[in-house]
């Protein structure tokens, strides 16, 4: 069974070309699964799954507790493993055909305000090397709502300052192109200009935008120790990850009129049911929204 796995994490990654996290991802699962599979005696190749063998190995789940949301992210992966073999004729009949996934509770993702927005990006100080840097990463991160993963991976290359934008490749390799907002990039070119040269200390081969003392590229780490400590001076009381300016910039755009589809493209979404979500923590009451929108709302 090992050797369907292999060809599948090959296809997902050659044909659909999904990111390293998400082959990751089903890779984990399904070796799990198959691991299971492969202790029952009656089970020689993949082909002998049935049925209830699948909805023994789901049981087998919920008895170690495993959470919804990695309940219904198993199945899907076992779905999708499953109608992988039966197009490619490696089985005869889908086992899995059936299974649904457990209904998940969809939560609010956390979102700052704007002025707690403001304390964050107002933490760097001004006038070191280090806060010129860190103000630069967290206006560019809030200005268009890359994911940190993005943010570090930025060459210099991909910033274009005299047309206001950046080039953002995610990690299924889709590019796109993101607006750089003006203050964004005033403390971008500030950056480059006066403090990424300095830092890099001669080592001018380094084609990272952000980088660290050591001349190199910054890492997902280092970033994630940078936003915390600023998160502590500004006294934002709730808890911040690196996704926060993410949620934000999102819930933000959408709070004030702009339309999904826009948002979608810009954070890179596949299904706009995602950048749904950011609806819910920034819509206004139902009264407020039709006494602003319907032209015979209010008397005056």
């Amino acid at each position: 069974m090992d050797k369907h796995l292999r060809a599948f994490i090959h296809f997902l990654s050659e044909e659909k070309r999904l990111s390293r996290n998400t082959l990751e991802s089903y890779e984990r699962d399904l070796a799990q699964f198959i691991s299971y599979m492969n202790q029952k005696p009656h089970i020689d190749d993949i082909g002998a799954i049935k049925k209830t063998d699948v909805a023994q190995y789901i049981m087998h789940l919920k008895h170690l507790g495993r959470a919804p949301s990695t309940l219904s992210r198993s199945i899907v992966s076992i779905r999708s493993f499953f109608h992988y073999l039966l197009s490619n004729q490696r089985i005869v009949m889908d086992p899995s055909i059936e299974m649904e996934a457990p209904r998940l509770e969809k939560k609010a993702p956390h979102v700052l305000t704007v002025e707690e927005i403001e304390r964050l990006l107002n933490a760097p100080p001004n006038g070191t090397l280090q806060g010129i840097r860190d103000k630069a990463m967290l206006e560019v991160l809030y200005a268009t709502g890359i994911r940190v993963s993005e943010l570090i991976s930025l060459d210099l290359n991909h910033v274009h300052l005299d047309l206001g934008f950046i080039r953002c490749t995610a990690g299924n390799g889709r590019e796109r192109i993101i607006p750089l907002g003006r203050i964004a990039a005033v403390q971008l070119a500030e950056y480059i200009h006066e403090a990424r040269g300095k830092l890099l200390k001669g080592n001018g081969e380094e084609q990272a935008l952000f980088v660290n003392q050591l001349s190199t590229r910054l890492t997902r780490q280092g970033f994630w120790k940078i936003i915390k400590k600023y998160a502590k001076e500004a006294e934002i009381e709730h808890e911040i990850t690196p996704h926060t300016l993410r949620h934000s910039f999102a819930a933000h755009l959408i709070e004030n009129g702009a339309d999904l589809r826009s948002v979608q493209e810009m954070l890179g979404h596949a299904d706009i049911s995602t950048t749904q979500m950011y609806m819910l923590p920034s819509k206004r009451s139902m009264k407020d929204v039709y006494e602003h929108a319907h032209p015979r709302a209010r008397l005056t």
